[in-house]
């Protein structure tokens, strides 16, 4: 394999990895809301009149038909992280095996810093 097709996999694996990442960052928050609003209604009468947003519609609801569906879709979300995570693992893996493979270094931008912050230095201790 060419060195410019090496580099530009591993720069796709990479971007899938980040993608990824960025994929199960979205499903944690959406997650959080999910057991907030689980804990928040929860202790309410079931009969007390809520509202759902479904989809772009807002539906009238009760707290007894609205709790069981926002623990199903948190109990699906805590799934598809469970899988996208195991996923993540083994894209990372990969990755990591063919950057030993073709001996790829990666810099830093925190690598590129560390002499620029050293030349600003006064040297004088505050």
């Amino acid at each position: 394999m060419e060195s410019t097709q090496i580099i530009q996999q591993f720069m796709r694996m990479r971007s899938d990895v980040n993608q990824l990442a960025e994929k199960i960052n979205q499903l944690e928050l959406e997650l959080r809301e999910h057991t907030l609003v689980v804990d928040t209604i929860e202790p309410l009468d079931p009969s007390r009149r809520c509202y759902r947003m479904i989809g772009d519609v807002l539906v009238e609801r009760t707290v007894g038909e609205t709790i069981p569906a926002v623990k199903s879709n948190r109990d699906g979300i805590a799934q598809l992280i469970k899988n996208l995570n195991e996923q993540l693992a083994q894209r990372q893996r990969i990755m990591n095996e063919f950057q030993t493979k073709y001996k790829i270094r990666i810099s830093n931008q925190s690598d590129r810093a560390a002499p620029a912050q050293a030349q600003k230095s006064t040297g004088v201790l505050a």
